[in-house]
């Protein structure tokens, strides 16, 4: 499969730069500057595609944290109180009050 790939590959370029070798001067720059064109085109949008990906995967993990953080299923907010409902309790409230 793999050498498929590549040899459609070469294939490609190599009639590419057959059809490059019989134009004329002027339009060999100007096909070359399309060419390049194109290029810098792709380049940017793999570029675009691949910070997407990788940004989507950063907000879905701080999405995920932000999540576990605010169910409290941290180490610190299991052993300082309890949750019933969406009401805290600390457990410095258990401890009697002193009168004052």
């Amino acid at each position: 499969m793999a050498e498929a790939l590549l040899a459609a590959a070469g294939l490609a370029i190599c009639l590419v730069l057959i059809v490059r070798l019989g134009l004329p001067k002027p339009q060999q720059r100007r096909f070359d500057a399309r060419l390049r064109q194109a290029w810098f085109a792709t380049q940017a949008k793999t570029l675009q595609v691949w910070r997407w990906r990788r940004r989507r995967a950063q907000a879905g993990q701080a999405a995920r944290d932000a999540i576990d953080r605010a169910s409290g299923r941290t180490a610190r907010s299991k052993s300082d109180g309890v949750w019933k409902g969406n009401v805290y309790k600390p457990k410095s409230f258990r401890k009697p009050r002193k009168p004052h």
